[in-house]
């Protein structure tokens, strides 16, 4: 037939190419109707091919295949192809539809993972089964049963927009021998050959093979029978005197091996071979040997062969690998994937919550949010020997604890009262649960494997085995977990419990076990030893090493060119992933693998990933990316280094996500089974022990990375460094990870002895908790050695989880680590013991002491803790650096720190800040990170005279150049270093013709002491000067008097070129840093000496420096910038001046231009010199940072200049702690994972976890016009100005430098920077004024008249808030005059929760002669009420005190005619008509006195918490006229009280209670008057609920 498409197809398809080539229009818009069919029938075993030409990532889902038995001519055509009915099958993902129904998963390739290039093709076979073909392979049988008359249909979905007909033929012979084969052997030949050719043609192959070539297996090697069809690919001229190569015979065997285990697969596995003995194996004519259907495969008998077994038993003969004889029965399993009813699946009768769907294929626990168990389902048959019984976890809810539970049961399903879990059940049943197995719900193997069922993801499979010795073996994600029992019943069924997490599985069919490849790899190992590597190329030295190239088979989005040399992803910028490659052959013991980074895209976050695997990459269906795998793989990834998918190091070596094109990274096995890592050729340090021999190298071309070259040059790697150089490596029992470090006597370690759960890693520093999500305990760490008084032992939160209660548990224990049996938690030693644990203090496990300064369990990720015992016998705890106090005495003077990795908390490192204390205990911060500050202008640093012979002094000292030579030039700072003081220089020349690179330190030598320049006698480099105490940094290594204290430290001095700049500074914790490029790369140094001055070394490739730093000022508080100093009111000043009680910081300006980075998100355009920044396109891609960092006491402040009420969300804000000039700006600032700290609405978040809630105003509230600030206090925390009101700390320990940040994000479009010429808050002109230089009642109070003052300009109405607009309409609803209130809108104030701390109000303000306290009314929302002209608003506004009045709505309007509270008004707090009191009395006058004049009694309350009440204000309800609902509403009065006029007393309307304000007590929270006109309404309060 004619290899063309029908011209009508779906409407958006254009034919071109002579009908060759279809493509759907709209691609980017538009998914589907793109349907074409062939233009005339299929002739039978043509295959109608197309090759996909154009794809586009818009969509999920791409092309689809199949045929249908409608006529293109007469055709409405559908949108999709699987809309076709009327005889009509699709192929879709790896399914096959008939009719737009399911009727077979799991089918052959997976259309959607084929890429542009590929070819597909469909095929109707003579006997009218449906094939699909892809890239030239038959995909097998995917239905039967078809029509003769078929059309080919192809439709353009999803992904797939253009398509090419390339052919439609039948297949090649060599492609469909198998199939003719098996065809014509059914036909022709008994039934007995059939199956012995189906199940033991590939293994007797493998056995003739191995004998031609001389290899025995066993005692004897059976012969091919006459009756055994030859394996695909086998060589034509075999002959018993043919020997083949080894590359023919690596061929062979892996030919062989698939070709049994395809038959194994399609014929039902390892079962029923013939009898169990050899003799039932020889009769073989026995009743089960009778036909069945001609595809079916019975294995009821065997075929005899020479020596007279079974075929079962003649392949055990000699060989464990071969298959085992099952004991009788058929498997039933149809050839072609299809499914028969005696396939394994779910029973029908299950748990009261399970769903079954999919032909009982899939199980899923209904209502997965409100119920945990009852999701119990069994299969629907026994299992048989040998047969795997596997499930692929599809959806799991994070809410429960536990996750799903697998096993084996003797209860037949039809006759269980099924239990609400299976581990109920208490008699015949095994479960693997967690990392466990249960027996009769109790549990016998505590830890079997080293995986735990609750902390596998969506799509990880689960398996189990039962074996014909009675073994039960389970599989996690096809890796054989080994023996779980011994013993298993014969008869059980499989058993599956979706409990908790797990929600919905499905049987998985088509097993693709790692077992058989280690099979595969054991019998070919055994008969050849070069078998099972990659095999060598021929070449004339046989004995060259192989070279190292990437393996053809790589990730989906990879390419391998160059001969194998480089692995590439050809389209980085539309992928980030799947671009997964491995080495072609096994890495040998000390062999460096090592790649170049050739190309980089700007796109991605992430970058290259390299590592070592154990699997095999010519059977490894390769991961999107490789940190997925879960078995046998070791990768560094950022800078941490995970093992099977868990972080085993969080802070290991160089960030590879820092790396450029040009850059190298490799990767080494030693033969001490470590692993070691390089970056640019720097050994980064062991990161793995016990790793298994013939590992492959993997690179994961990841994110940013787009191309890396393997580099051969391995001469010039520098030689691997030596593990553990003083002390001896001691491995922790039972943690294959653990190893005590190199350490010297002073260097404190985690001790090799450990609690169960707990893993030591990094050489002694770090500890963490194994199956953290389902072990919350056993996981205590103890000091190496006894703390030595005054010494400072100091762990960093470095890992937390959100899944238990409690945290961290600190102390120190007079047990020694050797005869402490580790207990469960600490606090259950009764001896000898002292721990922190939250508030409590604890000894011996008694509470002794609560309420401590300190609460571990809320600390979080980042926060540090420290225990020091004092000489006097004092324990102290230290909070990120500060003393929290003694917190018990008498301590012995030999303990061991202790830290109890429990609940929330994971892991932890020793930091660098651990070592002696001063003893004067003072509170000074013990910082693990020195943060730098820019020197003030002053005077240049200055080098010495005195320096070394190769060295030449210009510019009055401030430049040195080394005049020859590679060495002698070592130069010193001209004074000695400051506290603080950095001392900074620029490389100016570098002459690549050496190696090496600069040195750069601290001394004690002072160079005025050395003799006369130049000094031909001194040291020629500076790791040799020993003179006095040195402490310096050579390449990434920090060494003192020459000996290595430290590996890996920072940014590496050798890649240093011309413009970077390096400094060095002496802090005040007696720590050295060091600064690359003004970032602070932390400590290096500790216990540095005070009198310290600065030394270079030029030395190597670096030729001449300049200094760029100046010393620091003496006058330190004439040149330090602005701080928030507390400036307090008192009540005797002027009446502008308003009387409060906490007085507030006055406003900080910026001291130095700030403006925007140039690099931001790419809809963000800035103008204005980049004061001004505006978002120009869509919602998000918003964010932008400063072109410079944020130094202490520095008030960043910008304001939002429009919004766009389009979008829902709004801006955020905050800090990152690293230069941005290499930040990949990802589409939101929730996408900052590194040294991040975002403020979003009412939230903070630290690295994209959320650390605080209800913090400030929602951010998503701010109006135009609202002015946001960030500032950096003294003591390194991060506080929020909303309307320069500070909204206290949001964070604590921020680095420096840090560099504040903005996302216009959703309506926020543009901001611009508040600079000195802007008015900022408060601000009058260009002077600006701080809040505590106005009245505070001029912001929060409702009436304001233009003629006494105006409002401030930084108090504006949020005109976003919804519960103003509520209240709003509500007064709307009481139509009252809108002459009776202001016509101003500005001055009606909502006091929600986010109105009010946007615009910074406090709880309680005074006011009035004398000042008097009232409270804000906090949940009510103030209308402005017109001010009569007669009265005095200025006296009213400024003398009087405020009050509250509640009334009810129907009082309202005659209060308002009055402009004051009159009697009459219904309100059970107003009137009452009395006599006047005495002067000091609320009772009944005098019996003698005179008849007194009735005056008007009313009650108020300076707090509407009690005016608010609903006996004074009472409720009503009313219908939204927006909203349509129902809402309740109440009201009140705002009054204005002259002072005198009114009597406070004792609250009597509703008795006496417990105080209903925390600042008025009951006997003043009534305020009655005595006179008439002493009070003046000025708003109207409205509460709604």
């Amino acid at each position: 037939m004619a290899a063309e498409l029908h011209p009508r197809s779906g409407k958006l398809v254009g034919l071109s190419n002579s009908n060759r080539t279809a493509r759907r229009n709209q691609p980017v818009q538009e998914f589907n109707h793109g349907l074409v069919l062939s233009k005339e029938p299929l002739r039978d075993r043509d295959v109608f091919t197309v090759r996909i030409d154009k794809k586009v990532n818009s969509w999920s889902g791409s092309i689809e295949i199949g045929v249908t038995t409608l006529d293109p001519a007469l055709l409405d055509f559908p949108s999709s192809a699987t809309g076709l009915k009327g005889g009509s099958w699709i192929v879709s993902g790896c399914s096959v539809l008939r009719d737009g129904r399911s009727v077979l998963e799991e089918y052959g390739r997976d259309l959607d993972q084929l890429a542009e290039g590929d070819r597909v093709g469909i095929q109707r076979s003579s006997r009218g089964e449906l094939h699909l073909w892809v890239n030239g392979q038959d995909c097998g049988a995917a239905a039967s049963g078809l029509p003769p008359k078929l059309w080919a249909v192809v439709d353009l979905y999803g992904k797939c927009t253009q398509v090419t007909v390339v052919s439609c033929e039948p297949p090649l012979p060599s492609a469909e021998r198998e199939t003719v084969v098996r065809v014509e052997e059914e036909d022709e030949e008994e039934d007995a050959v059939v199956c012995g050719v189906r199940e033991d043609a590939g293994i007797t192959a493998l056995m003739n093979v191995a004998a031609m070539n001389g290899v025995m297996i066993g005692d004897e090697v059976p012969e091919l029978s006459c009756g055994h069809s030859r394996p695909d690919k086998f060589p034509n001229n075999l002959q018993p005197d043919a020997v083949l190569t080894e590359h023919q015979l690596f061929d062979v065997f892996n030919n062989a091996i698939v070709s049994f285990y395809q038959a194994e697969d399609e014929g039902g596995g390892e079962e029923g071979g013939g009898g169990g003995t050899g003799g039932s194996g020889a009769t073989g004519s026995d009743s089960s040997s009778s036909r069945n259907d001609t595809r079916s495969g019975s294995r009821g008998g065997a075929p005899s062969n020479d020596s007279g077994m079974g075929a079962g038993d003649a392949g055990n003969t000699g060989n464990t690998s071969s298959a085992p004889a099952g004991g009788g029965g058929g498997s039933g399993a149809a050839t072609g994937g299809l499914t028969t009813n005696d396939a394994l699946l779910f029973h029908e009768k299950c748990g009261t919550l399970i769903k079954l769907s999919n032909n009982n294929k899939t199980a899923e626990r209904r209502r997965p949010l409100d119920e945990f168990n009852n999701g119990v389902v069994m299969t629907n048959r026994p299992l048989r020997h040998n047969e795997m019984f596997e499930i692929r976890i599809d959806k799991l809810v994070d809410k429960w604890s536990g996750s799903i539970e697998i096993g084996v049961t003797t209860h037949i399903p039809n006759n269980l009262d099924y239990p609400a879990t299976m581990t109920n059940l208490r008699s015949g049943t095994i479960m693997m649960s967690g990392c466990g197995i249960l027996t009769n719900g109790k549990g016998t193997r505590r830890e079997y494997c080293e995986f735990s069922l609750d902390e596998l993801q969506e799509g990880d499979h689960i398996g189990l085995m039962r074996k014909a010795s009675g073994a039960l073996h389970f599989y996690i994600n096809g890796i054989d977990q080994g023996v779980a029992a011994a013993q298993t019943p014969g008869v059980v069924y499989g058993v599956v419990d979706l409990y908790g997490m797990a929600v919905k599985v499905t049987i998985v069919h088509n097993h693709n076990h790692s077992e058989r490849l280690r099979r595969n790899n054991a019998i070919m190992r055994a008969m050849s030893p070069d078998v099972g590597r990659p095999r060598p190329t021929l070449t004339p030295d046989s004995d060259a090493p192989e070279r190292l190239l990437f393996h053809t088979n790589c990730g989906q989005k990879a390419a391998i060119i160059s001969d194998g040399r480089t692995a590439l992803r050809p389209h980085a910028t539309d992928d980030f992933n799947h671009g997964v490659v491995l080495s072609s052959r096994p890495l040998r013991s000390n062999e460096v693998f090592q790649v170049r980074i050739d190309k980089m895209v700007d796109k991605w976050a992430g970058s290259i990933e390299i590592g070592v695997t154990t699997h095999n990459p010519a059977y490894l269906q390769l991961p999107s990316t490789m940190t997925n795998l879960r078995s046998g793989t070791w990768m560094m990834t950022g800078n941490g280094v995970m093992h099977n998918g868990t972080t085993i190091l969080d802070e290991y070596g160089h960030n590879l996500d820092r790396l450029k094109a040009g850059d190298t990274v490799g990767v080494v096995r030693k033969e001490d089974s470590s692993l070691h890592f390089f970056v640019n050729g720097v050994a980064q340090g062991p990161a793995a022990w016990n790793v298994p021999p013939n590992v492959y190298a993997v690179v994961d071309l990841y994110g940013q990375a787009a191309q890396a070259t393997i580099m051969d040059d391995m001469v010039d790697l520098p030689p691997l460094p030596e593990d553990s150089s003083e002390g001896p490596t001691a491995m922790s029992p039972g943690s294959p990870c653990s190893v005590l470090g190199a350490s010297t006597a002073t260097d404190l370690r985690f001790h090799h002895l450990h609690g169960t759960n707990a893993v030591i890693t990094n050489g002694g520093r770090t500890a963490l908790r194994q199956n953290c999500r389902s072990e919350f305990n056993d996981a205590i760490v103890i000091s190496n050695r006894c703390l030595r008084d005054g010494e400072l032992f100091e762990i960093i939160i470095q890992k937390m989880v959100d899944r238990w209660s409690g945290s961290i548990e600190a102390g120190v224990t007079a047990i020694r680590p050797e005869e402490l049996d580790f207990p469960n938690t600490m606090t259950d030693i009764d001896y000898d013991t002292w721990m922190l644990s939250g508030t409590a203090i604890m000894q011996d496990g008694n509470t002794m002491r609560n309420n401590y300064g300190c609460d571990l369990d809320s600390l979080t990720s980042g926060s540090r803790i420290g225990m020091m015992r004092s000489a006097i016998g004092d324990l102290h705890y230290y909070i990120n650096g500060v003393d929290q106090g003694v917190a018990c005495s008498g301590l012995p003077p030999d303990v061991f720190a202790v830290i109890d990795l429990y609940g929330q908390c994971v892991q932890v490192s020793i930091t660098s800040s651990s070592g002696p204390l001063d003893n004067s205990l003072c509170t000074s911060n013990i910082t693990e990170k020195s943060f730098p500050i820019h020197s003030p202008a002053g005077v240049a640093h200055r080098l010495h005279g005195k320096h070394g012979k190769n060295v030449v002094l210009l510019g009055e000292g401030c430049q040195a150049v080394r005049a020859g030579g590679y060495a002698h030039g070592i130069v010193f700072s001209a004074k000695e270093l400051k506290v603080d003081e950095l001392f900074e220089v620029r490389i100016d020349e570098v002459d690549e013709q050496w190696c090496g690179s600069l040195h750069v330190g601290l001394t004690t030598l002072p160079p005025a002491e050395l003799p006369s320049c130049p000094l031909s006698g001194f040291s020629p480099s500076l790791p040799q000067l020993r003179a006095k105490v040195t402490w310096l940094l050579c390449g990434s290594e920090v060494r003192r008097n020459g000996v290595l204290q430290r590996q890996n430290y920072g940014r590496s001095l050798e890649r240093l070129t011309v413009g970077n700049r390096v400094g060095v500074k002496r802090c005040s914790d007696d720590t050295m840093h060091i600064f690359i490029d003004g970032e602070d790369m932390g400590p290096a140094a500790t216990a540095v000496a005070k009198k310290v001055y600065a030394v270079l070394d030029l030395y190597g490739r670096i030729t001449a420096v300049s200094i760029v730093s100046s010393t620091l000022m003496e006058d330190v508080e004439g040149v330090k910038a602005p701080s928030l100093s507390s400036g307090s009111c008192s009540e005797g000043e002027d009446d502008s001046t308003p009387v409060r009680e906490a007085a507030g910081e006055p406003c900080a300006t910026v001291p130095t231009a700030m403006a925007f980075l140039e690099n931001h998100g790419k809809n963000i355009q800035l103008s204005n010199q980049k004061l001004t920044a505006a978002r120009v396109s869509s919602y998000n891609q918003g964010l932008l940072v400063t072109a410079r960092p944020l130094t202490q006491q520095q008030l960043f402040q910008f304001q939002i200049d429009r919004l766009n009420p389009s979008w829902t969300s709004s801006l955020s804000l905050g800090v990152i702690g690293h230069s941005p000039d290499r930040l990949n700006f990802p589409s939101t600032a929730c996408c900052l994972k590194r040294s991040a700290w975002l403020l979003q609405r009412d939230s903070i978040f630290h690295n994209s976890l959320k650390i605080c809630e209800n913090y400030g105003p929602n951010l998503d509230t701010c109006p135009e016009g609202t002015v946001l600030g960030l500032l950096v206090d003294a003591n390194s925390c991060l506080h929020l100005y909303v309307n320069g009101m500070d909204q206290g700390v949001a964070a604590q320990d921020i680095p420096a430098p840090c560099y504040p940040f903005i996302d216009l994000y959703g309506q926020c479009e543009q901001v611009t920077i508040v600079t000195n010429n802007v008015p900022t808050v408060g601000g009058e002109g260009g002077d600006a004024r701080c809040q505590g230089d106005m009245e505070k009642a001029d912001m929060v109070d409702g009436i304001k008249e233009s003629v006494c003052w105006t409002p401030p300009p930084d108090v504006s109405p949020n005109k976003s808030c919804e519960y103003q607009a509520l209240c709003s309409r509500f007064k709307d609803l009481l139509t009252l005059p809108d002459g009776y209130f202001s016509e101003d809108a500005k001055y009606n104030l909502c006091y929600c929760e986010s109105c009010r701390k946007l615009r910074g109000d406090e709880a309680y303000y005074k006011r009035g002669e004398p000042p008097r306290d009232y409270a804000l009314p906090f949940g009510w929302c103030c209308f402005a009420l017109r001010i009569k002209p007669h009265c005095e608003v200025s006296n009213a506004l400024k003398k009087w005190h405020i009050a509250y009045h509640g009334t009810s709505v129907g009082a309202l309007r005659r209060a308002l005619d009055h402009s004051q509270l009159l009697p009459g008004t219904s309100s059970i707090f107003s009137v009452a008509p009395v006599k006047a009191e005495g002067p000091d009395s609320y009772g009944d006058p005098e019996e003698n006195s005179a008849p007194g004049r009735e005056v008007p009694r009313v009650r108020l309350s300076p707090t509407m918490r009690y005016s608010g009440l609903e006996t004074f204000a009472p409720k009503v309800q009313f219908r939204d006229p927006r909203s349509h609902r129902c809402h309740q509403a109440q009201v009140g009065f705002q009054v204005c009280v002259r002072p005198g006029s009114y009597k406070a007393g004792p609250q009597q309307t509703l008795g006496h209670g417990e105080p209903l304000d925390p600042r008025f007590s009951n006997s003043e929270i009534e305020w009655i008057t005595k006179e008439q006109g002493g009070t003046l309404l000025y708003g109207l309060l409205v509460r709604v609920e």
